[in-house]
C-alpha cells in the first residue's frame, strides 16, 4: 500500500489516511488521487436506482406468472366434471347400440344438466301392454339401485352426486319405465 507523508510533521501515513496519525492535521486532498491512482478502475459503475425499469421488471414478472397461470389452467387442467360427463357419454355412444343382455339393448348415454346422467334402453321383445310395472318396480328397481350403490364404475358419479336415470323403451320405442336414481338413494 502506498504512504503518505504529512507536509506538516512529515509523518508516513497510510494511503487511505484522511487525517495524520503523527499530528492529526488533514491529509491534503491530493492523497485521495494518489490512493485512487493504485486501484484499478472498476469495468461495471454503478448506475443510479431506475424506479422505472424496476416497475417495469416487477410488472413483467406478474404479467408472466399470471399468464402462465392461465395457460396451464386452460389447457392442463381436468375437465369439469359437466365435461367429463358429456366425455363419458361420448364413449359409450361410440359402441352403441349394444346388447348388454338377451333382450336389453343400450341404445345411447346422455349427460344432462343439473348433474344428470342417463341410459337409454329399448327392451327389444316386449310391447308396453305386456309390461306389468308393478313387477318391474319390485325386481328391476332394487337391483338397479343396488348397481348404482356398490360398483366400482359408479364411484365417480357417487363422488359427485350425480342423479342417474335409467330410461326403458319397448321395441316399438313406445315409453315403457323411467327410473331416476338420486343421490339419496345410494347414499
Amino acid at each position: 500500500m502506498t504512504k503518505i507523508i504529512c507536509p506538516a510533521c512529515a509523518a508516513e501515513n497510510l494511503s487511505n489516511s484522511k487525517y495524520c496519525s503523527g499530528c492529526g492535521k488533514a491529509l491534503p486532498a491530493a492523497s485521495a488521487e494518489i490512493e485512487t491512482s493504485h486501484i484499478q478502475p472498476s469495468s461495471a459503475k454503478k448506475k443510479p436506482f431506475d424506479k422505472a425499469k424496476i416497475v417495469g421488471t416487477i410488472t413483467g414478472i406478474v404479467v408472466f406468472t399470471l399468464t402462465s397461470y392461465g395457460v396451464r389452467k386452460l389447457m392442463f387442467s381436468p375437465p369439469s366434471y359437466d365435461k367429463q360427463l358429456v366425455m363419458a357419454a361420448n364413449e359409450i355412444n361410440k359402441v352403441c347400440p349394444i346388447m348388454v343382455d338377451a333382450s336389453t339393448q343400450l341404445n345411447n348415454a346422455i349427460a344432462l344438466p343439473g348433474n344428470a346422467f342417463q341410459y337409454n334402453y329399448t327392451i327389444i321383445d316386449i310391447e308396453k301392454a305386456e309390461v306389468n310395472l308393478d313387477t318391474v318396480k319390485k325386481y328391476l328397481e332394487p337391483g338397479i339401485i343396488s348397481n348404482v350403490k356398490n360398483s366400482a364404475e359408479m364411484k365417480i358419479q357417487r363422488e359427485h352426486k350425480t342423479t342417474i336415470i335409467y330410461n326403458y323403451k319397448d321395441k316399438n320405442g313406445v315409453d315403457i319405465y323411467k327410473l331416476t336414481v338420486t343421490p339419496d338413494m345410494y347414499k
